[in-house]
C-alpha cells in the first residue's frame, strides 16, 4: 500500500471528476448500493451519524435525507471535502444544507470523543487506509452503545465467471476510463489494485468482530463484486475473563 500522504495527494488530484468517474465506472449502479448502506444504518430522527472517508458526500447527504438529526462527513482529502461543500451549497434537500457538516479527519485518528455517534458508515474508502483493523477499532471507539457500523466495499467475487469479468473490468477498462475521464490513469490503476488485497467478507467480519462490533453480517451486490457489512456495538461492555493467577499458584510445584 502507498504511503498515506501519497493516497491523500491522489484523491486531491482526482476530486474534481471523482463523482463522474464513479457513475461511469459502475454504470450508475453504485447509487443503489449506497442506498442499501443507508438503510442498513437504520437512521431515525435522533440519530447522530458519522460518514468516514466521505469523499464528495454521497452517503453523507443520504444519511441526512433519511432523517438523521446531524451528520458529519469526515475525509482526509481537502480536495474531496471542497467538492462536498460545493455540492452542499446547491443541494436539492434542505436537510443536506442544515444537518450536514464536513470536517477533515484521518480514519485511524478520528477527531471525535468516545461514544459520540449512533451510526458510523464507510463506503469505498476503508481499503485505502494503512491499518484496517485499527480503523474499525476507531469506528467502535466513537460509536455509542448500540451504534450501527456499516461498511460498503468492493471485494473479489467467488465465481470464476465473475472473477474473469472483474479482472478485465478493473485491470483494463477502469484505468482506460480513468485516463480519459479523470486524466489520471495512475490513480485508476492503483484503485483497482487496492481491491485485490482487501479482505473478503468472512475475513472482514472477523476484523470487525475483533474491534468489538457484534452481530456482523454481510450482503453481496453487483454479482459478488460489492459487499455490504453491518454490525452493532454492544449495549454494555463484554465481561472480563476470570483471572486464573490464584489457581495457577495453588497447583504450582516447588521452586
Amino acid at each position: 500500500m502507498p504511503r498515506a500522504e501519497d493516497v491523500q495527494s491522489m484523491f486531491n488530484r482526482i476530486s474534481g471528476r471523482y463523482d463522474l468517474m464513479n457513475r461511469v465506472m459502475t454504470l450508475g449502479i453504485d447509487k443503489r448500493w449506497r442506498n442499501a448502506a443507508v438503510r442498513a444504518a437504520r437512521i431515525d430522527p435522533s440519530t447522530r451519524a458519522l460518514d468516514v472517508c466521505c469523499g464528495t458526500g454521497d452517503i453523507t447527504f443520504l444519511l441526512a435525507e433519511a432523517g438523521a438529526e446531524h451528520v458529519i462527513g469526515a475525509d482526509f482529502s481537502e480536495g474531496m471535502l471542497d467538492q462536498a461543500r460545493k455540492r452542499q451549497k446547491g443541494h436539492r434537500d434542505p436537510a443536506a444544507r442544515t444537518r450536514v457538516e464536513f470536517l477533515q479527519g484521518d480514519a485511524l485518528r478520528l477527531p471525535f470523543d468516545d461514544n459520540s455517534f449512533d451510526a458510523i458508515t464507510v463506503s469505498f474508502g476503508v481499503r485505502n487506509v494503512e491499518d484496517i483493523p485499527l480503523a474499525f477499532r476507531e469506528f467502535a471507539r466513537v460509536g455509542r452503545p448500540g451504534a450501527r457500523i456499516v461498511c460498503l466495499e468492493i471485494t473479489r467475487p467467488k465465481s470464476k465467471v465473475a472473477n474473469g469479468f472483474y479482472d478485465v473490468w478493473f485491470d483494463r477498462v477502469v484505468p482506460a476510463l480513468g485516463a480519459v475521464i479523470s486524466r489520471d490513469r495512475a490513480a485508476y490503476t492503483y484503485l483497482p489494485e487496492s481491491t485485490k488485497t482487501f479482505p473478503r467478507p468472512p475475513k472482514l467480519r472477523e476484523i470487525m468482530q475483533a474491534a468489538g462490533i457484534g452481530d456482523v453480517s454481510w450482503k453481496m451486490y453487483g454479482g459478488g463484486i460489492v459487499a455490504l457489512h453491518s454490525g452493532v456495538l454492544p449495549l454494555s461492555p463484554a465481561p472480563e475473563a476470570p483471572r486464573a493467577t490464584e489457581q495457577r499458584d495453588e497447583v504450582a510445584g516447588p521452586a
